[in-house]
Parts: C-alpha cells; structure tokens; sequence
C-alpha cells in the first residue's frame, strides 16, 4: 500500500472519493485532481454530488453534463510542472442514463422508442440503482477512452455511494422482478391484451385502468417489453465496470471528519470495501483539531507573555484585564487540546480498523476552501 497520496496520484489511473455527507469531500476530490494536474498529469474530476461547490471552487462558473477544462493559467501557476490539464464534469443523470440506453438498445427506433416512452420520462430519473449505474458506465467509458491519466471520481454521501456498489443488481432486480414481467404479458400478440394475464390479472388491470387509465397500462408494457431487450448490454457493462473497480490501477480513498457518526460511516464503508475485494488506498480526515500544548500553562507565565507583548502593551491594558485575559486563554486553550484529543481518539478507532491502512489528517482550517488558490494550499496536508 501506498505510503503517501502523492505516490497514489501518480501510480494510479482511477480514485474514487467515498464519504458521508459533510466531511469535505468533493474539496478533497477537487484538491487531490488539481494536485495531479499540477504535476504533469491530464486528469478529469467526475462528480455525481448534485452539491455545485466544485464548479466555484475551480473557477468554473457551473459544471454540466459536458466536460469542460479548467484555465489552464491557474492549474500550472508556480506548479512542479507545466503540462498537466485539470478538466471537470457534473453527471447529468438523466442525461447519461439515456446515453446507456442508447448504447445497448437494437436499433435506432428502439431508442426513439424507449426515450419518448412517457413511463421512461418518469422514472429514468428515480429508477433504483440509475443515477450510480450511469456514473459507473461514464467511468467506464472514459477510462476505455484512454484519453485521461487520472480519473477522480466524487461520489454522492455514503449512504447512496453504497449504492455505487449495488447499482447492477438493483437495477437488475426492478426490471426483473415478478411485477415487470407481468406487465410485459400485456404486450403479448394477437386478441385482447387484457385477457392474456388471466382473469385475476385482467380484473385487477382493469381496476387500475380507472385511475390511472388504460393508455398509461399499455405504455408500462411497452416500455418494460423494449427496456427488457437491452437489459443484456445493462448487465455485461455493469460487470466490465464492476471488474474494473477491481483492478489494482484503482483506488479507493475514505473521506471522513472525526464525528463519531462520520468514523462509524467510514468503518462501516471499509467493511463493504473490503468485503467487495475493492482497492482501499487509505482515509483522509479532514476538520481535525490541532494540539499545541504548552510547557508551562499556568495565567502566570500567559499573564507574563501577555505583558512582554508588544501588541498587547500598545492596547494599554491594565494588569487586572491581563489577568483576566490570560485566564481566559488558558480556558480556551484547555477547550480546544480536549477537542484534539477527542480527534486523535477517533483516528485511533480508524487506525484499528485497518492498520496499514494509510491515514492522512487535514486540520480543521480557519477560512473555507472555495478556490484555487485555497485547493492548492491543502496539497501540504494532503500529499505530505
């Protein structure tokens, strides 16, 4: 396993950041691309976060479904190298699901088909597993592409990056369950549609039809007869992909914040990793309190430093609101070292989780990360 990240931006061809919400991921994401860039690397950060941050962070005004490049004059100002490009994309899910569909269906005028179909307009967008299956196929395609050295992808919250992992099979299972397959009997030929699903089915159907209609019943059973016939193509690339977050020129890196609900996503998603025999890099936990003890922490010797301060001297303070002060800063300081212990605390449970696990801590920063500039100051505690 890699002992810094630098040399996992360098060796690898495909990161994948996971977190809960919260915890810095997409700025990671951001950070760890432009990182890459600035190192001779021509590298695309692919985001399916419906959070806009990264655009502005990167300088872009928004981010699409279209791959757009960022000013190549702020990637490689005072970078190690001048060579590197830093390109971004936001999934549009609908977008890149009827890509899918257009890939797999068997003719043209079955993909007209299936896109005008109003039951596809409803639910392409909501379908189980659609939005991390169409994330998963772009992967796919751009990696087959050839035409990136590092592609960082950034992930939706770890309770729908779980989904990352079990798209194929949900979006297996809705178009193959038992119901889909009874509505695609009404799509058998010759006589009555209604009469083929049985006399039960026909009553039922007919019940439903009042509501809803009986134009609508039709169209479901088209639409599941026609998505039925590229579910095929679905399931070989869902494999493909699958296979290939498996390969060793992958990563996986574990976002996280020392909250313990953050740690125990984060131990629960290492679980899942492990468990899917996926490529675990190591975590990053950012929004961690620093520890800066002192030697001697008494109000005396804050009260003296206080008074030998020229700064201080020149507020003209007196001796009681120095006493004052410098008991206060003692309080403060005593806060903020237990909050740090707390942190190292919950580290320490990540640590145990899995010990050669490479672990990387970003302290808890006073000004928000919202551009380049702030992206490239996290490099020393990222790549150090």
């Amino acid at each position: 396993m890699p002992a810094r990240l630098v040399d996992v931006l360098l060796e690898r061809k495909i990161l994948v950041c996971v977190g809960s919400g919260g915890v810095g991921k997409t700025t990671t994401a951001a950070s760890l691309a432009l990182a890459a860039a600035r190192r001779g690397k021509r590298t695309l950060v692919l985001t399916i976060d419906p959070a806009r941050r990264l655009a502005n962070s990167l300088g872009l005004e928004a981010l699409g479904h279209q791959v757009q490049e960022v000013s190549r004059e702020l990637v490689r100002a005072n970078a190690p190298s001048q060579t590197g490009e830093l390109h971004a994309m936001m999934l549009d899910q609908k977008a890149a699901f009827d890509e899918v569909v257009a890939r797999h269906a068997k003719d043209p005028a079955a993909v007209q088909r299936i896109l005008a179909n109003p039951v596809y307009a409803q639910i392409s967008g909501s379908l189980a597993g659609a939005q991390e299956y169409a994330a998963m196929a772009k992967l796919h395609d751009f990696d087959r592409a050839g035409t990136w050295d590092l592609i960082i992808v950034d992930t939706p919250p770890t309770s729908h990056a779980l989904d990352f992992l079990d798209a194929p099979r949900k979006l297996s299972e809705a178009i193959d369950s038992p119901a889909i397959e009874w509505f695609r009997k009404l799509q058998g030929e010759g006589g009555s549609r209604w009469s083929v699903v049985g006399k039960s089915g026909t009553f039922i159907l007919k019940r439903l039809a009042k509501f809803v209609g009986s134009k609508f019943i039709d169209d479901l059973g088209v639409f599941f007869t026609e998505f039925n016939d590229i579910l095929g193509g679905f399931r070989k690339r869902a494999e493909e992909t699958f296979s290939l977050l498996r390969e060793a020129r992958v990563g996986f890196v574990l976002v996280a914040s020392p909250e313990p609900m953050a740690i125990n996503e984060a131990m629960a998603f290492h679980q899942r990793l492990v468990e899917a025999s996926m490529p675990f890099v190591g975590f990053v936990v950012n929004k961690v309190h620093p520890s800066h003890p002192i030697a001697t922490p008494t109000p005396a010797a804050i009260e003296a430093a206080l008074a030998a301060d020229p700064s201080v001297l020149a507020l003209g303070l007196s001796g009681t609101t120095r006493t004052m002060a410098a008991h206060a800063l003692l309080a403060a300081h005593s806060e903020l070292e237990i909050l740090a212990s707390a942190d190292q605390q919950a580290i320490a449970r990540l640590r145990a989780t899995d010990e050669r696990a490479m672990i990387v801590q970003v302290p808890l920063l006073r000004d928000d990360v919202h551009d380049v500039t702030r992206l490239v100051g996290l490099e020393r505690y990222l790549l150090a």
